[in-house]
């Protein structure tokens, strides 16, 4: 069994932001002290605890370590660590245990308040792993990755290391960079990415109308904000007579169960699933809408960083209210958790799976994740990697950042005709030419400068909303939709 260890943190980072929050991609609501609530949460109820004989196993391993260790022991850090064992030993990678400072950045990300760098991350046998970048975020725009590792910050390894440790050294006070080294699949050599810490207040929500009556709502996140401000939106769209709904999940990690499902009811039709919820007992307790469908087309945009909660609203869109899923297959997190802290008394937090979530036709998704119904990619140079600054290149050189550069070369209107890595007479000439528009020396080497600037002007294009092809595509299949039902009036 491949093992995972992790804490699911979104690490808000950037070119804009600094320090770390934790974040559940799908969860309820807290319960309280005594485990009271309604359904599934009726069943978390207390125990006892530790029997006698566990707690005298435990007492001793505590007397034993302060009496014989070799050096003087914080004792608060014994118990963290036997509760991260313990953690650990579930072998799930979304519970997990936070501390005092971790568990009120947590908080505060459910509310919809953020810093870090823009990712959602977990550990997989040691490594810290991008479970996706948030739309936007600074991590995003630098060209961070789903399923991304990070292999060190600021020169510092974080393999091995504990999510909670991992997370600490990608803080840092606002206006620090964070030096990362990303391993990424299909790279032969590590790729460095430099990002600004600084502090970020994210929007969950935003809105706009298109030509021809077609509204797009982005959500990047499940807060607890984000019910309430998809609804305004969603009505001042249709008082501006909208005909068609684009609604964007791409880069969205999840939020709060409760959220999303107030969100799809408004899609749904009364009585029609939108999600259900098995606990290990194997009951199922089913979410019907109490809502009302539209009247108007609906389509769903996602990518391989849409997880959870935005693949909950996928699913009950697409099998309860007729949507249409556009885009790349999704995450696949089928799991909930919920988070306990005035058990513990100080602060301090866990957060277990206690169910997971299936579809509206009973499908688990865990692992799998959902295929769109029309597949839409983005172009390569949207995920290309940046080249390597330590190092310069010139013709006849033959590399993998001399390909990078190349496609990035092509994507901003230069042509090198090849995109294999070798430095060839059409790609200095096309070197040159970028060199002489951006006034650098044109000398055809590509240096620091001549990389930097490349890399500039590729964010640049790929920030213009012109060049995202899945939203233009999406876009188009909206509009089609309306004219087809006008068409059968």
């Amino acid at each position: 069994m491949l093992k995972k260890r992790t804490a699911v943190f979104l690490v808000i980072a950037a070119l804009l932001c600094g320090g770390l929050l934790t974040m559940a991609l799908t969860q309820l609501p807290a319960p309280s002290q005594t485990g009271d609530g309604e359904g599934l949460l009726a069943s978390i109820a207390n125990k006892n605890g530790l029997e006698q004989s566990e707690a005298k196993k435990l007492g001793t391993a505590i007397d034993l370590i302060e009496s014989n260790y070799y050096k003087d022991i914080d004792r608060s850090k014994l118990i963290d660590g036997a509760i991260n064992g313990m953690m650990e030993a579930l072998e799930d990678p979304y519970s997990n245990y936070m501390g005092k400072e971790t568990a009120a950045q947590f908080e505060e990300s459910i509310e919809g308040s953020f810093t870090g760098i823009g990712a959602e991350v977990s550990s997989v046998d040691g490594n810290v792993i991008v479970v996706s970048p948030i739309k936007g975020s600074p991590a995003d725009k630098a060209g961070i990755r789903a399923k991304d590792a990070i292999l060190s910050v600021n020169g510092e390894s974080l393999q091995g290391l504990e999510l909670n440790a991992a997370v600490n050294k990608i803080r840092g006070p606002k206006g620090s960079k964070a030096i990362l080294q990303i391993k990424r699949a299909g790279s032969e050599q590590p790729i460095e990415y430099v990002i600004v810490r600084d502090d970020v207040d994210l929007e969950t929500v935003s809105a706009r109308m298109e030509k021809g009556g077609i509204g797009v709502i982005e959500i990047s996140q499940f807060s607890l904000n984000t019910g309430k401000r998809f609804e305004e939106e969603l009505k001042k769209l249709e008082g501006q007579g909208m005909k068609g709904l684009l609604i964007d999940v791409r880069n969205n990690p999840g939020g709060v169960l409760s959220v999303v499902i107030d969100i799809a009811e408004q899609f749904v039709p009364k009585g029609e699933l939108i999600v259900q919820v098995e606990d290990k007992d194997k009951k199922r307790e089913k979410h019907p809408s109490n809502g009302e469908a539209k009247s108007y087309p609906i389509t769903v945009l996602m990518n391989k960083g849409s997880a959870s909660a935005s693949e909950i609203l996928a699913g009950a869109l697409q099998q309860s209210a007729g949507a249409t899923l556009m885009g790349e297959h999704s995450f696949g997190k089928g799991t909930v958790q919920t988070s306990f802290d005035k058990q513990l008394g100080d602060g301090s937090l866990l957060k277990v799976t206690i169910a997971k979530w299936l579809t509206p036709n009973g499908t688990w998704i865990h692992e799998k994740g959902i295929e769109p119904d029309i597949k839409v990619s983005q172009p390569d140079y949207f995920t290309v990697a940046p080249i390597d600054k330590k190092k310069t290149y010139a013709y006849d050189a033959n590399s993998t950042d001399v390909k990078n550069a190349q496609i990035m070369l092509e994507a901003v209107g230069y042509k090198t005709g090849r995109s294999d890595g070798y430095f060839d007479r059409n790609t200095e000439k096309a070197v040159k030419s970028f060199q002489s528009k951006n006034k650098l020396k044109a000398d055809g080497i590509i240096n620091t400068a001549t990389a930097e600037a490349l890399e500039a002007a590729l964010i640049e294009k790929i920030q213009d909303p012109k060049e995202d092809n899945q939203m233009n595509r999406g876009i188009a299949e909206v509009r089609k939709e309306i004219a087809t039902k006008a068409s059968n009036k």
